[in-house]
């Protein structure tokens, strides 16, 4: 664990030291696209974060190959080096398509060839635990294809979701601190070598997300772009990948009593390959629900919008940090939820606790809904906008003195947002915000 961690700590220090190089580099460099219409921020952000967080992990991998228990990982597999490839082409397209803009389908088509890489490297899934059947041996084909639907679904399901400040990082962060316990157990309990790459390479995704959210949190200084979240999600699709299709069932078989106990055990992380993963439930919703929304309304399936999940929280009322707190919320109820189950499925206390998480998730959902009445002796305790306004006394007033005050107080009027010329944040326009004191 301390080798792990240690792996985690350099990662996320080489990905928050050169993420403030990196955004000057992006400034000078041009990476900072005008503001378009499904945009949440008003200001132009340079993006290319995906650089440093590339480089922190080439650091991570660097670091785990030189420490005593973690270089029998590249003795005895060769998964980094094809995650290494693979992130490299990935990143490399991202980079080009923060600069340049580059077509949707040629990313797509990056994408499946990252994904053929690092199955040509042996990163790829040979057979599928299916509950109540058993271990079902892939043949190559089956074993390619699925791979590479795998990581791109994956892919693509974390690009959609980064959209507000901070949004991603922290959702594949979250998802990868629980994949890192589920790993760590296989590996740690049981004795099965074949966990360990998955679980080196949650212990380095959660490192990259961790360096790079300080710089990433709103109000963003700089985006990670699709350099940062398509990488992110090639990571976190191969640890996956590492984890399900190359452990093999047999061996926990020899601590749970048969296969199929074994697979009925490991559930949680064998169903995500078909939802696809659990663990980016959220994410993989959102992914689903734009590409039914666009088809329905004769859109591309890749035409930007702002129908996603976050776009909805706002629009119910919830502000910048909130929205990212609640997909917070949800991602670690499902990713954890799912980490407890496979530990203890037979337990009932899990699933009332879920349940109950999921009860509260929903009231903080709906909560700018609802306007509460609160008593007088509560509105100190209450944020202002559940607190009763009380209608201010109105002073007596001559009618002269009132006459010459018109004048004045409508030159002093604020100008409201949204006339033309008046920027909403600044209120500054064409028109002057100060009294003509002359």
């Amino acid at each position: 664990m301390r080798e792990y961690l240690l792996t985690l700590c350099i990662t996320a220090a080489v990905t928050y030291l050169l993420t403030g190089p990196v955004r000057k580099f992006a400034i000078v460099a041009g990476a900072m696209p005008e503001i378009r219409a499904r945009d949440v921020h008003r200001e132009p952000t340079p993006r290319l974060g995906g650089i440093a967080m590339f480089f922190g992990l080439c650091a991570g991998l660097l670091v785990a190959d030189h420490l005593t228990n973690l270089n029998e990982v590249f003795a005895k597999s060769n998964e980094p080096r094809a995650l290494l490839s693979g992130a490299a082409l990935i990143w490399l397209i991202g980079v080009l398509d923060d600069k340049f803009e580059i077509d949707a389908l040629i990313k797509l088509g990056g994408q499946m060839i990252a994904a053929g890489v690092m199955v040509m490297q042996g990163l790829t899934i040979l057979w599928l635990p299916i509950p109540g059947v058993g271990n079902v041996a892939l043949t190559q084909w089956q074993g390619t294809l699925l791979t590479v639907a795998l990581v791109v679904i994956t892919i693509n399901a974390v690009n959609f979701v980064d959209g507000l400040d901070g949004l991603a990082a922290g959702m594949v962060c979250i998802a990868a601190g629980a994949f890192f316990l589920y790993a760590y157990r296989i590996w740690y309990s049981y004795g099965i070598e074949a966990a360990a790459p998955g679980t080196l390479f949650a212990a380095i995704l959660m490192g990259m997300c961790l360096g790079f959210l300080p710089h990433n949190m709103h109000p963003a200084r700089i985006f990670m772009g699709d350099s940062g979240s398509m990488l992110i999600g090639l990571v976190l699709s191969a640890g996956a990948i590492s984890i399900t299709g190359q452990v093999d069932p047999d061996a926990l078989a020899l601590f749970t009593g048969s296969e199929k106990a074994a697979v009925h055990q490991t559930v949680p992380v064998y169903i995500p390959l078909l939802l696809p993963l659990t663990i980016i439930a959220v994410p993989a919703a959102d992914l689903v629900l734009a590409i039914v929304r666009r088809t329905w309304r004769g859109q591309s399936p890749f035409a930007a919008d702002r129908g996603h999940l976050h776009h909805r929280l706002l629009e119910i009322g919830h502000s910048h940090s909130r929205a990212v707190l609640i997909m917070y919320f949800w991602s670690a109820l499902i990713g954890f939820g799912a980490l407890a189950y496979s530990v203890n499925s037979a337990s009932m206390w899990i699933v009332l606790g879920v349940v109950f998480l999921s009860a509260v998730g929903l009231v903080l959902l709906l909560l700018p809904r609802f306007t509460p009445r609160v008593p007088v002796w509560a509105q100190r305790f209450v944020p202002p906008r559940y607190r009763r306004r009380s209608p201010a006394p109105e002073a007596a007033v001559p009618a002269e003195a009132a006459e010459a005050e018109a004048p004045a107080a409508a030159e002093s009027a604020p100008v409201p947002a949204g006339v033309s010329g008046v920027h909403g944040a600044t209120a500054i326009g064409a028109r002057s915000r100060f009294v003509d004191r002359r």
